[in-house]
């Protein structure tokens, strides 16, 4: 079985600033050592590649979502 690596889009990104993009947050069932929070999106494909893992994007969600 592939692992996965969970990711989401960061929320304060400026078109244009040539800063990482994407954060990771969780992998599940690869023996891998992340030392690196912030990432771009070619290096993460690479990193799944590599690894056999499939990237999983996380939905975002809404500003205020833990209101009911």
């Amino acid at each position: 079985m592939s692992g996965k690596i969970f990711y989401r889009e960061r929320r304060k990104v400026v078109d244009g600033a040539k800063q990482p993009r994407y954060i990771l947050v969780a992998v599940a069932d690869v023996n891998l050592k992340m030392f690196g929070k912030h990432l771009r999106m070619s290096e993460m494909k690479a990193i799944a590649e590599a690894t056999g893992a499939e990237l999983v994007a996380l939905p975002r969600g809404g500003k205020h979502d833990n209101d009911e």
